[in-house]
Parts: C-alpha cells; structure tokens; sequence
C-alpha cells in the first residue's frame, strides 16, 4: 500500500493497474521474463522519459505512453527494459558509441520477445529478422555508422554521449545534477515506493552511475537470472529457445584459444612405453615415455560466413598449437563440397598459411567433410571445424572426436562445440 503521501494521482492510477496487471500475467504465464520484471520498481518519467526507460533499477514510464498500449503491448515492454538488464547491456558498451549500441541492443532484445510470443508495439520497434540469434557485439558492426534508427526506449545506464569510450573516459555529470533521484539507493525511499512504484511525482532523470556501480548491479542481474531461469526450468514454463539464450549467457566466456588448446592438450599421447628393448640396453624392462604426434583435420567453412581474417586467426592459432603438441594437420576448406584443390597438409614443422588459392561462397553442407575423411580411410585424433554451424550435419557422429568452433549463436547435433568470442 501508499503512504498517504506517496498516493497516486486519481489519473495515474488506472494506468498503475495496467502496469501491475501486465506483471502479474507476466509473471503467471511466463515466469521467467515475470521474475525479471518484478526487479524494477515502476517509476513515472519525468519530461526526458517520453516511453519508457531503465537504469537497471528501476522501470520508468510516460503515463500518456502506457495508456495507449494494450495489455499485451505492457507486457512487452516490461519484458523489454527487464531484459536489457539481464543481458548485461548496462557493462557491456565499452568503447561502442552509444547511439548505435542502443539501437543494436534493441534489436538483440525484440527478437527474442517476438520469437517468444509477446506482442510489441505498433510503432518504433526495432527487430530486423537478419540479426536474429545475434548478439548486441554482432549487431553492432552491422548497424550503420549514421543509421536514421532509434531506440524506441532510454537506455539509462551510462552517459549519453554519442562517442566512443567508456564512460570513466568520458566527462562525468556533475555530483549535484539530480542527485536526489539517481544518487540515492534504497535509502531515501519510502518501502512503498521500493515495492509499488511511483506516486504522484515524476522521478528525475537518474546519474549516470560509477563503475564500481555498473560492475554491482551486473553481478545482481546476473544472479537473478540464473535464479529466474532455474525456477522456469523446474516448473517447466523455460522455452527451448529462451534456454539456450539463457545458458549461453551464463556459461564460462573462456577464449576459443584457451578452450582449443585444451583439447589439443587432452588428446596428446603421451604414455609409458613397455615394449622390449633393444638388447644392447640390457636385461631389465623399464618404462620409458613414449611421445607419438596428433593427426589433426582442420576444416574452414568457405561458404562466405566467415571472414577472411577471422579464417587467419584460426590457421595462425592451429599452426601455434601443431607445434606444441607435435600434430600433423591435414586442412581442408568446403562450402557444400571439399575445395578441389584440398587438402593441404602440414607436418608439426612446417609454417601453416592460410591458402590463397581457397575456393567457396556456395551454400553450406557440412556432410561431404565426413565422407571425405571416410573415403580416404583417415582416423585422425580429432576433427576441428570453423563455421557458423548453419548447415547441413550427418545425421550420426563419426568414431573420433569433433570440435566445433562456432561463430554466431548456431547449435551443433553432437561433438564439442567452442565459442568465438
């Protein structure tokens, strides 16, 4: 309930109702984004907020915006700032300019809404079907550098500057500007605000927050999501989609380097040798180490989804690995067939380049690569395939090890697969 102080005007009332119905459902019939929602504190916009906004703290609204969405409209957007929070878009900018960040993480977030079944707004919805299973990182080099698009909403969370940087580079607000709204925490509030949203005042427009601040708060959001996922997850309202989202999230970003050479690392052979000696060594058996080289097939997806750079990045990091493990590389490049002129093959000495003479740019089947190593009778120590994973797999798994280095948000049927991050 509202102190008698904090009582909402009779107008914004029915709009208040709105917004608490919109959660409720949200929170009846998909748990997860309601968990979410019911994090932010509703909190009505001062003249700055002409739709909607967050700073990770709470979920600020025009009433004259509110007021003409339909319930299923509310949802959506609660969903929406709810989501920017759980994605780490507050902490995770960096030097991108904030303009075109915003509308890339605007595209990140509706998409996987619209594919969840909510419903958005009419108008100023930014949700280009390209970007689909990208994230905000992929978005953004995609998103023109004077683009007319706009985030329908405000994004709180740092300066509002259009530069690059982050923000402790750029000038911060002064410490008085608004401090009564965006500096104080819990404490200065009434515990009916804290739990029911705004009164009759419009809220200032919050500080831009420190680092150590951003740095808190993306801790928070993280542990709520994974606390709102397991819940889902339990009563079984998780979508399959929304899964792999949220596990993706909240899985360990160690660099595809690392994660490689561990694999490398794991499938070295080295062991203790019991074979007979020579007899010149004498009579006594005695272990000895015996060392014997991978035989790696290393294959590139020529199909156009990887740049030619990021394809150098890959031969540089096997050649670096070849090395240290003694592994024998074999690199074919295929796109929906095996290049014509692979394979290319690299004893452990041998500098690995990428091929100037690679061929590509069809569509993408990732079955030839496997009959490949079939018909030439190869038994490698594992297989390393670079690709975005939008393709055609064999059906089953061959008998050795398959690696996946994924670029994108692309799943793979079985094997291993690594991030490109």
């Amino acid at each position: 309930m509202f102190e008698k102080a904090d009582q909402p005007d009779a107008a914004l009332q029915p709009i208040l109702t709105k917004l608490a119905a919109a959660r409720t459902r949200l929170i009846m019939e998909r748990p997860f984004l309601g968990a979410l929602v019911m994090h932010l504190p509703l909190k009505v916009g001062g003249e700055w907020c002409t739709t909607t906004g967050t700073d990770a703290k709470a979920f600020y609204f025009n009433p004259g915006f509110v007021d003409n969405l339909s319930l299923a409209q509310t949802q959506f957007i609660l969903a929406h700032e709810a989501m920017h929070c759980a994605m780490g878009h507050p902490h995770r900018r960096n030097h991108r300019v904030k303009r075109r960040w915003d509308v890339a993480c605007d595209h990140a977030v509706n998409l996987i809404l619209i594919e969840e079944g909510l419903k958005p707004p009419l108008h100023g919805i930014l949700a280009d079907q390209n970007y689909e299973t990208l994230s905000a990182e992929e978005i953004y080099p995609l998103i023109p550098e004077d683009t007319p698009e706009e985030s329908f909403d405000q994004h709180l969370f740092d300066s509002d500057n259009e530069q690059g940087g982050s923000p402790d580079e750029n000038e911060r607000q002064d410490d008085s500007e608004g401090s009564e709204a965006g500096g104080q925490g819990k404490e200065g509030q009434s515990e009916a605000e804290q739990q029911q949203g705004s009164g009759s005042q419009a809220s200032q427009k919050p500080n831009e927050m420190s680092p150590s601040e951003r740095e808190e708060l993306s801790e928070q959001w993280k542990n709520r999501l994974a606390a709102a996922a397991q819940a889902a997850r339990q009563a079984g309202k998780l979508s399959q989609s929304m899964m792999r989202w949220v596990d993706g999230l909240l899985a360990p970003s160690l660099p595809w380097r690392a994660l490689l050479a561990r694999f490398f690392a794991v499938n070295q052979r080295d062991d203790y040798s019991w074979r007979r000696p020579s007899r010149r060594e004498g009579d006594a058996l005695l272990p000895r180490l015996s060392s014997e080289g991978l035989e790696v097939i290393a294959v590139i997806d020529t199909s156009g989804s990887i740049g030619d750079d990021e394809l150098r990045q890959f031969v540089s990091e096997l050649d670096a690995l070849k090395g240290q493990v003694r592994a024998k590389v074999t690199l074919l490049a295929c796109d929906n067939h095996v290049a014509d002129n692979a394979p290319w093959e690299y004893e452990p000495w041998d500098t690995m380049e990428l091929p100037t003479d690679i061929e590509g740019g069809g569509g993408t089947d990732f079955r030839p690569v496997f009959d490949w190593v079939e018909y030439e009778n190869r038994s490698p120590n594992m297989l390393v395939y670079f690709t975005d994973a939008a393709g055609e797999f064999p059906k089953l798994p061959p008998n050795y090890p398959v690696i996946w280095l994924v670029k994108g948000k692309g799943v793979v049927p079985w094997g291993e697969r690594v991030q490109l991050n």
